[in-house]
């Protein structure tokens, strides 16, 4: 008897110090009322910013305007985006927010990329998208959304937004991240720095290694 009840005494303790780790894990949300950027700091932070000393923050550190303006579409994709993460919008330090503004030329597209630490959801303000998004089992789930529709990016999954529309498309997408970060598939493969060998790019996709090159071309790469 006095085993068993040795053991239940051990069973309730590791319980309880288990109970106690979790409740002391690292706690997800801001344990202050703002941490606003510094973004001139040299010291090393994770997951977030050094904070401004607060009698130096203004009401100006918890405004941006950046996506009230059009963006240049004149480029390959026929596409601007516009970020509202943290770098550019100091408030958002450790609130776990971002947004970004995406302006379509006819027929412009958001390429095949992904955002390593968000889930995004894409709100289309103007004209008309075709949205997508492929699961690490390679099923494609996508929709033609219209203005005043939305739809949701798994966090970390190639997606895609082409303009379907007869003319200009403009969308807003909301991020869980300060920093979501993006990694844009046709750059990254094409135009890295140093270049992904040609003859890897050309296994990978079962193509001539002259076709790997020209495609290196068009990204000013070789």
């Amino acid at each position: 008897m006095a085993s068993l009840s040795i053991a239940r005494s051990l069973f309730f303790l590791i319980l309880s110090f288990a109970v106690f780790l979790h409740s002391c894990h690292a706690d997800p949300d801001p344990l202050q009322d703002f941490c606003v950027a510094d973004l001139t700091a040299q010291n090393i932070s994770v997951n977030g910013f050094t904070c401004k000393p607060p009698s130096t923050v203004t009401s100006n550190d918890f405004f941006f305007a950046g996506l009230g303006k059009e963006g240049d579409t004149g480029n390959i994709f026929g596409l601007n985006v516009t970020q509202g993460s943290v770098l550019n919008f100091p408030g958002l330090n450790t609130l776990g927010v971002s947004m970004n503004r995406v302006d379509f030329a006819p027929g412009g597209i958001n390429p095949p990329h992904s955002h390593p630490r968000a889930t995004e959801l894409v709100h289309v303000v103007e004209g008309t998208l075709l949205v997508g998004f492929v699961t690490t089992g390679n099923v494609l789930f996508s929709k033609v959304v219209n203005a005043g529709e939305s739809f949701v990016i798994p966090k970390g999954l190639i997606h895609f937004q082409q303009n379907v529309g007869e003319g200009k498309a403009l969308s807003i997408t909301a991020f869980d991240s300060q920093l979501p970060g993006v990694l844009i598939m046709p750059v990254a493969l094409f135009a890295s720095n140093p270049s992904i060998p040609n003859q890897v790019l050309a296994k990978a996709f079962q193509v001539d290694d002259q076709i790997v090159k020209d495609i290196k071309s068009k990204f000013g790469s070789s």
